[in-house]
């Protein structure tokens, strides 16, 4: 039997979340990504608690003009921006079953050069 995107996706990204998992002093850098926006939150797995998260929602973001890869790449830069003045040095990266290319590695990319350690 056939699996679709959607259920493949999930198996990727449950195999990726047993191996993954966040503290309080590295939490999980969770990504999501849709057709038109891209979101990161920062996850604490053992207190079931979301840190930080940021979007290409944000007043910041929205009201920048650009491709869906440079926008993403700005939200890794505010992302990384606002988990260092959290106090948050270092996370995992969880893909979200998402392949590391394009605005994935565009958010990744971008939030090491911010200074965040992935």
């Amino acid at each position: 039997m056939a699996l679709t995107k959607i259920q493949r996706r999930d198996r990727i990204r449950m195999r990726i979340r047993k191996i993954v998992s966040g503290s309080s002093e590295v939490p999980r850098m969770s990504i999501y990504r849709s057709n038109k926006q891209i979101s990161v939150q920062f996850v604490d797995d053992v207190a079931g608690k979301t840190l930080l998260a940021v979007s290409s929602l944000n007043k910041e973001i929205a009201s920048q003009a650009g491709t869906k890869t440079e926008i993403a790449a700005l939200v890794g830069k505010l992302a990384a921006e606002k988990a260092l003045a959290a106090g948050i040095t270092a996370a995992c990266f969880d893909r979200g079953g998402n392949l590391y290319h394009g605005r994935v590695k565009a958010v990744a990319e971008a939030a090491r050069e911010g200074g965040l350690k992935i």
